[in-house]
C-alpha cells in the first residue's frame, strides 16, 4: 500500500507518529473486525461469534476473532448489533466521563450516516433524545434503515444542512459533530481513500469541519457538551480544529482518564493546548481515529419556548383498532404523519412538535402502521423495534428460512390466517400475512438481501 509522501511529512510533528511502524503497518493487510451489541435486543453470548473479546473503552464492544458474513446473518438484519471501528466506540468512554446523568438529556448528532455514533448514543442516552442528522438525502436513507432496525423509540432522524439547527438556540445538552474528513485513518479498509487523499483536500475539510462546529455551536446549553471526532490523521483537522474551537467560541478543554493498555495517545493543541486523543493503529487494536470534548460555558440553560407544530392525533377508533392487535405501550403519545400512526414518549412530543418547525424529519419514534377501513396494517419498524410483541402471534424460523423471508422470498410454512410476526432465535424480523392460498412476505422490498 502506497501511503502518500506528503501525508508521512505531515505527521512526523503529530505526537506519537512512528513512520516506520506507520507503514509496516499499512503494508500488513491486517483487517480488525469489531461489533457493539444492542443490550436491548440481546446478549453476547446468545450470538454466533467465536471466542468474541471486549472492547476496553466500551461495554458493549467486542472484536471478533474472524469477519464473518454479516450479509447472511439474520440477527444482524434483526438490529441484534451494530459493525462498528473499534477506535470509534470510545465516544462511549468520553460519554462516561464528561455526562453526570443520562436522564432526559436532549443530543444531537449532526453527521450521523451511517449510525455508528447515532445508534451508540441512543443506547446511551435511553431516557434521552436523540436526533440524528444527515445533510445527504441518499446516506439519510441508510441512516434511517439503521436506527429502524436498532428499535430504539428515541430517535429522530432527520435530513438538514446544520445550519438550519440555528434557530434551537442552547437546545442541546451534548452535540457529536464526527466530521466529515480526508479519511487517512480508513486507509487500511478503504484503499479507494488513498486516491482521493490531497494537501488541498485536508485543507478544504478543515474549512468544512469550522463550518459544521460554528452552524451548531448556538444550539448548545451552557455547560453542554460538545465532542468532535474525524477518522484523519491530519493536524489541520484534529488539533487545529482544537485550537480553532478555543479561539473562537468560550469552551473549555475536557481531559479524559485512560487506561495504560488502551495505548491511546493524549495529544495537545499547540496554542491553548486543548486536549485530543489519538487512535495510532500500530499502538491500538483499531483503526486511525482522533476524539476530543469541550464545555461550553456560555449561553443558556435552557431553550426559550417556541411556538411548535401541532400534530394529528389519531382518533378513539383508531387507537381501538390498534389495541385490539397489540397491547399499546403506556407513557407514549400517538401521533399521525400522513396516515402512518407513530408513537414518542409523552415526554418529547412537545419537544418533537418543536424539532418538526425547524427540520425535515424523516422517522421520529416508532412507526406503528396504519388505518385501512377496519383494519389495522402494522409497519416494519413495529416488529423490529423494543416494544413488546408477547400478545402477537409469532412463527419462529430456522436460519434458511430467514435467510429466504431476508431476501423477500415464499416461505413454506403452516400458521394461522392474518398478520404474523417471523422471528429468528426469538428476535423479530418483520410481519408475514398468510392468506389461504398463499403468504405475502412484508420485508422491506428496499432492504432485501440480494446475495444468493
Amino acid at each position: 500500500m502506497k501511503i502518500p509522501h506528503q501525508l508521512i511529512q505531515s505527521l512526523h510533528a503529530a505526537k506519537g507518529f512512528n513512520s516506520n511502524a506507520f507503514e509496516a503497518l499499512h503494508n500488513t493487510r491486517e483487517t480488525i473486525t469489531s461489533v457493539r451489541i444492542n443490550p436491548f435486543k440481546t446478549a453476547i453470548e446468545k450470538l454466533s461469534f467465536d471466542n468474541p473479546q471486549q472492547v476496553g473503552w466500551c461495554k458493549n464492544g467486542y472484536y471478533l476473532s474472524e469477519r464473518p458474513s454479516f450479509t447472511f446473518d439474520p440477527f444482524f438484519h434483526a438490529g441484534a448489533y451494530y459493525v462498528q471501528e473499534a477506535s470509534s466506540m470510545f465516544l462511549w468512554q468520553i460519554l462516561q466521563q464528561t455526562v453526570a446523568t443520562t436522564n432526559n438529556k436532549k443530543v444531537l448528532d449532526v453527521c450521523a450516516a451511517p449510525g455508528g455514533k447515532s445508534t451508540l448514543l441512543s443506547t446511551y442516552f435511553n431516557n434521552g433524545l436523540v436526533v440524528s442528522n444527515e445533510v445527504i438525502k441518499q446516506r439519510a436513507n441508510i441512516l434511517t434503515e439503521n436506527i429502524t432496525k436498532w428499535g430504539l423509540p428515541n430517535v429522530v432522524v432527520t435530513n438538514n444542512d446544520p445550519k438550519q439547527f440555528k434557530q434551537l438556540e442552547n437546545y442541546f445538552d451534548v452535540i457529536v459533530v464526527d466530521a466529515p474528513c480526508s479519511g487517512s485513518g480508513l486507509f487500511r479498509k478503504d484503499e479507494e481513500a488513498i486516491n482521493e487523499w490531497s494537501e488541498n483536500n485536508v485543507m478544504l475539510c478543515n474549512q468544512r469541519q469550522q463550518r459544521i462546529i460554528a452552524d451548531v455551536m448556538n444550539c448548545l446549553k451552557q455547560d453542554g457538551i460538545l465532542i468532535y471526532s474525524t477518522c484523519s490523521y491530519s493536524i489541520e483537522e484534529n488539533e487545529t480544529i482544537l485550537d480553532w474551537v478555543c479561539n473562537t467560541f468560550n469552551a473549555s478543554t475536557i481531559q479524559v482518564e485512560l487506561q495504560p493498555q488502551w495505548n491511546i495517545t493524549e495529544t495537545q493543541s499547540v496554542k491553548h493546548n486543548a486536549y485530543g486523543y489519538r487512535f495510532w493503529p500500530y499502538q491500538v487494536k483499531g483503526e486511525g481515529f482522533f476524539i476530543a470534548a469541550f464545555k461550553k460555558n456560555n449561553g443558556a440553560f435552557e431553550h426559550t419556548k417556541i411556538k411548535t407544530q401541532s400534530f394529528i392525533s389519531p382518533s378513539k377508533n383508531e387507537i381501538q383498532i390498534m389495541q385490539s392487535f397489540i397491547q399499546l405501550p403506556s407513557k407514549y403519545s400517538f401521533f399521525k404523519q400522513n396516515e402512518n400512526i407513530k408513537a414518542v414518549e409523552n415526554i418529547w412530543l412537545n419537544e418533537l412538535q418543536t424539532l418538526a418547525k425547524y427540520l425535515f424529519i424523516k422517522k421520529a419514534g416508532v412507526e406503528f402502521g396504519t388505518i385501512k377501513g377496519r383494519d389495522f396494517i402494522p409497519s416494519h419498524e413495529l416488529a423490529v423495534s423494543v416494544f413488546s410483541s408477547e400478545n402477537i402471534s409469532t412463527i419462529e424460523l430456522n436460519k434458511e428460512q430467514a435467510l429466504q423471508y431476508l431476501r423477500r422470498q415464499e416461505i413454506d410454512l403452516h400458521a394461522e390466517k392474518g398478520w404474523q410476526l417471523v422471528a429468528y432465535c426469538g428476535l423479530p424480523l418483520g410481519w408475514i400475512k398468510v392468506l389461504p392460498n398463499r403468504i405475502n412476505n412484508y420485508y422491506p422490498n428496499e432492504w432485501r438481501i440480494l446475495k444468493q
